[in-house]
């Protein structure tokens, strides 16, 4: 069940660590994507936190934003990118994004395989997509005062599994959300030397979400085989020939 675009937008927006988890997540996505120059980037679920830092130099980006969940204008000041949509139907071309950030929109799908394909429709040959979901073994999915506490929360090897399972390829993974999910000055002022601290610990285990980048399989065609196709059958070789006799 996805959660109320107003609850996302009053928790990143308007609380300190809010705020806090905002700035952690979205330092990971720019380290594993430093820029989107010249291209289309994507976000589905609540993913506008993250997709800011793309707007000057990418050539479109477009935030989907999930009928259950509902839909706010975006960014503030500009002009808005954002879309309301049905989860698995997206009103994009098959393979025009080259970037995918999919952020609170898989934990909380109805028809995960589904929205998996339908990411896969829309991800480019050459694209990456980008899968943020709570850690099953961080704290933050064990409480329900932050976005991170509602749905399915994924192992490392259970997301790269089901992704696996519908055509996307693993390359990285890393985690973020190190800091405890809580609101106080003391955490908050010190939430980044957790991050930094956790990030030199462990890459993927202790954090409260985990990132796991994925390209597309493009299955392509064995060298050889048009050329071997367009040469006709030849089964009949050295058999004669009937001969047409005189009326």
């Amino acid at each position: 069940m996805h959660l109320d675009v107003q609850d996302l937008r009053n928790f990143y927006y308007r609380t300190r660590l809010g705020r806090a988890a905002q700035k952690a997540v979205r330092d990971q996505v720019v380290n594993l994507w430093p820029n989107a120059d010249g291209q289309t980037v994507v976000g589905f679920g609540f993913a506008a936190p993250v997709l800011r830092p793309y707007l000057a130099g990418a050539t479109r980006v477009i935030g989907l934003m999930p009928g259950p969940q509902g839909v706010m204008p975006w960014p503030v000041g500009m002009p808005n990118v954002s879309v309301l949509c049905e989860e698995n139907l997206w009103p994009l071309q098959t393979g025009q994004a080259d970037r995918l950030v999919v952020l609170h929109g898989l934990e909380t799908s109805e028809n995960p395989s589904r929205l998996l394909d339908e990411c896969s429709r829309v991800l480019a040959p050459h694209g990456r997509a980008l899968f943020i979901v709570p850690n099953r073994s961080g704290m933050w999915a064990r409480r329900d005062v932050t976005p991170f506490g509602y749905g399915r929360p994924y192992s490392i090897g259970q997301l790269e599994s089901q992704l696996k399972h519908h055509g996307f390829q693993p390359e990285r993974h890393v985690a973020a959300l190190f800091q405890p999910p809580i609101g106080t000055r003391f955490w908050l002022r010190t939430g980044p030397f957790w991050e930094r601290s956790g990030r030199r610990v462990s890459s993927a285990w202790a954090g409260g979400v985990l990132l796991v980048e994925v390209t597309k399989e493009v299955y392509g065609r064995p060298k050889g085989i048009m050329e071997r196709a367009k040469r006709p059958l030849r089964i009949l070789e050295g058999i004669a020939q009937p001969e047409a006799k005189p009326v």
